[in-house]
This record gives structure tokens, C-alpha cells and sequence, in this order.
């Protein structure tokens, strides 16, 4: 037996931790984590500082972005550098002046067209990883906006956010004149996912709406929510947000019910004793 394997003892649960990233079953040295886990934790958390920090490459995300649309915008919210945004998050809610601009110019040529508005506005922002959006923004659009596209749906201009927020597609929508916004962002990283995309969507979009107006789709990732599961889910939300006319509280990801069939129906919580089937008689 090895000098290792006499002073760490194993945890009996190890064998679950082929089915989560989380830190379960660690084991212990003594009253302690052993030292393997110890630094993996300390990498992890590195990981997740350096993915707050990085800055998102904006030339090299339009580049890849301009395959799925013509008309891709470089914008920046009202947080002028990263430190700003971290300090001032009501900053990375909304657009600076130019882009503003932009935005209004890009509507009024539209409106002059005799354009009668969007259906569907897509917002790309940096959020609490930049790391997220450049991996999983361009997978996840490539499976939503094409069948978009094909089911007849208008799209504005692909809108990409510097030092952005979830509500600042509020603003992009509103300008825009879009039914709906779409907003992928990066989510805050975790001790086991620097790289999750959150994904929002907001009927009318306008200023001043909250996070009960909205849905989100959370962690888009391979180790997490697959590409495919995600835009399925991204497509119903809309459908279903375009025919009902609203969004967040009132709108329900019926995706999962849809997928499992009639036997889904009767399912309870494992928490819950399972329904009697006797008639009493």
C-alpha cells in the first residue's frame, strides 16, 4: 500500500462522482481536504476569478457571428472598462450614447423603409464571462436562427455587447423596435463552470421591465445544458411567447413535459410518497 493511500481515506459516496462536477466525496486527510483536492479547488477558483476578468474579443466574435447575419453591431453599454462594470452594475443596464445612436439611426432608416417593426431581436454580451459567450454563443444561434429564419420570423440587427448585462437588451429591444429580445450572456462562473451561458428572453422589451418579465434558459454548455436541448427549449419559449403575447411568470418551459410523453404526467417529487392506486373498496 501506498504512502498516499494510508493517509487519505476514501469517502464511501466516490463512486457518485461520475455523474456531477460537484465536489462530493472528496475524502480526507486527517480533519482535512487532501491535498489533490485542495488544489484543484484552488484551480477552480482561479478559473472562475481570471473568467470575471478576461475581455471578450469582440472583432473575432463578430467575425464568426457575421455567418449567421449580415448585419452584426459592435455596442457597448454605459460602463466605459470592466472595473466600472463591476463597480456600477445599473451602468451595464443600459447603452452609452453612441451606441445609442447607432441604434436610432439603424431604426429610423428602417422606419423610413415603411418597416412595422421585428419580431426578434438577438442581444451577445460579455456579462461574468466573456469565456462563455465565445464559446457557446455561435453553437447555440447556429441551431435557433436558422429555423427562425425558415418559419418566417423578421430579425433586427445581431446586436454584440461590450461590459453588458441581462436588462441592457431591454434598451437594444426597445430601440430596435423588436417584439421579442433574446439576450446570451455569460452567468457569474462557478467553482466547476467558468463558462456557462445564460440565455433571456423578454417580450416588448422596454426599460424599467424586472426579471419577472423575463425567461431564462441557465448554464448552456456542453458539461452542462447541451446545445441541442437549449435551442429546443429557446424555440418553444418563443413560439409560445409570440402567440401568448408575454413573457416571464406567465410563460412556462413546457419543453421537458412535451419531450417525456403521457407517462411524465403522474411524476412527483422523490421526496413524495408515491399516489395510492386503491379505490377504497
Amino acid at each position: 500500500m501506498s504512502e498516499r493511500n494510508r493517509v487519505v481515506i476514501a469517502n464511501p459516496w466516490q463512486a457518485l462522482r461520475q455523474f456531477t462536477d460537484a465536489r462530493i466525496a472528496l475524502g480526507r486527510a486527517g480533519v482535512s481536504l487532501p491535498t489533490q483536492a485542495h488544489l484543484a479547488f484552488q484551480l477552480a477558483h482561479a478559473q472562475a476569478r481570471d473568467a470575471v476578468h478576461d475581455r471578450m474579443d469582440t472583432a473575432a466574435l463578430q467575425a464568426a457571428l457575421s455567418a449567421l447575419s449580415n448585419d452584426v453591431l459592435a455596442l457597448h453599454s454605459a460602463a466605459s472598462d470592466r472595473q466600472t462594470y463591476l463597480q456600477r452594475p445599473d451602468l451595464g443596464r443600459r447603452l452609452d450614447a453612441a451606441s445609442r445612436d447607432t441604434l436610432l439611426r439603424r431604426q429610423q432608416q428602417v422606419g423610413s423603409a415603411g418597416a412595422t417593426g421585428i419580431d426578434l431581436a438577438v442581444v451577445v454580451a460579455d456579462g461574468l464571462s466573456a469565456r462563455a459567450v465565445s464559446r457557446h454563443a455561435l453553437p447555440l444561434l447556429e441551431r435557433v436562427l436558422p429555423v427562425l429564419q425558415s418559419a418566417g420570423w423578421t430579425m433586427g440587427p445581431l446586436a454584440l455587447v461590450e461590459q453588458g448585462r441581462v436588462a441592457i437588451g431591454d434598451d437594444v429591444g426597445h430601440l430596435l423596435g423588436a417584439r421579442l429580445v433574446v439576450v446570451l450572456i455569460g452567468e457569474r462562473p462557478g467553482l466547476s463552470s467558468p463558462d456557462s451561458l445564460g440565455v433571456y428572453l423578454t417580450w416588448m422589451p422596454a426599460p424599467g421591465l424586472t426579471d419577472a418579465n423575463r425567461n431564462c434558459i441557465s448554464n448552456v454548455r456542453p458539461a452542462g445544458l447541451g446545445y441541442d436541448e437549449a435551442a429546443h427549449k429557446l424555440r418553444n419559449l418563443l413560439h409560445e411567447a409570440r402567440r401568448g403575447q408575454h413573457s416571464g411568470i406567465g410563460l412556462k418551459d413546457q419543453t421537458a413535459t412535451l419531450s417525456a410523453g403521457p407517462a411524465n404526467a403522474t411524476a412527483t417529487s422523490f421526496l413524495l410518497p408515491p399516489p395510492r392506486t386503491d379505490t377504497g373498496g
